[in-house]
């Protein structure tokens, strides 16, 4: 049930669109980011990576764009199973911005064969699923970008999901009370080890970082069922050299 991480263009269908860096929300730089891990470094994820309003602003930017749908033939097709819709946009400054908000200092220190991260993936993908819609077990496969990066992380930031830790604002709370979207419920992102042990499930919560290695470390991992609400996903790869 392997899937290929990258997205290939032949996959694309339509959708795929190009932004300029004066359209896409702004995105402050954080300078108090905090790690859990969940398994070492291979799976951790930063909670308030993205503020409230930043991850409203990338939701209502990714909804004037337009999703495609996306399914797959699933596992008895030797495929992953899939249902959602997704956006993929090609913006090396969206990347750039992101990675130097905190993860570049997130990821000062990992080395992986003798290579150090160096950026994130500028294909950046958005996801939404909506009630009913899920991805089933898969693996995410390591990309190679040319110049001699790689990927060896996955980055999911959840758009959508349960309230961040930090208070809001008056006119936050205000913005929700009056906000007709339902809350999320489901949507958790399930890690299985050896012998579909499970070693973690990440409940959504809105503007957390989700980082986990793919690759041949890879963990088998799945999407389940979204029952309420809408999930939204912000989705690219950190990059070695």
């Amino acid at each position: 049930m392997k899937r290929k991480m990258g997205d290939k263009n032949k996959k694309e269908k339509s959708g795929k669109k190009s932004r300029t860096q004066e359209e896409w929300p702004l995105i402050k730089p954080k300078s108090d980011l905090r790690v859990t891990h969940l398994k070492d470094s291979h799976l951790f994820t930063v909670p308030n990576f993205l503020t409230s309003a930043e991850s409203k602003a990338f939701v209502a930017f990714a909804e004037s764009i337009g999703f495609v749908h996306q399914g797959s033939l699933g596992p008895t097709k030797g495929e992953a199973f899939r249902d959602n819709d997704r956006i993929s946009v090609n913006d090396p400054v969206l990347a750039d911005t992101l990675w130097k908000s905190g993860l570049d200092k997130i990821f000062s220190d990992f080395k992986i064969r003798g290579k150090f991260a160096v950026g994130l993936n500028p294909n950046i993908r958005f996801y939404r699923y909506s009630v009913g819609q899920r991805f089933g077990r898969h693996i995410d496969e390591s990309a190679d970008l040319g110049d001699g990066k790689r990927t060896h992380y996955t980055l999911l930031i959840y758009l959508s999901g349960g309230g961040q830790s930090k208070s809001k604002s008056k006119k936050e709370l205000s913005d929700n009370q009056e906000s007709s979207i339902e809350p999320l419920v489901g949507g958790e992102t399930v890690f299985y080890g050896p012998r579909n042990n499970l070693v973690a499930e990440v409940a959504p919560s809105e503007g957390m970082a989700l980082l986990h290695i793919h690759g041949a470390m890879c963990m088998l991992h799945e999407a389940r069922n979204v029952t309420k609400g809408i999930k939204y996903v912000l989705r690219s790869d950190v990059a070695f050299a």
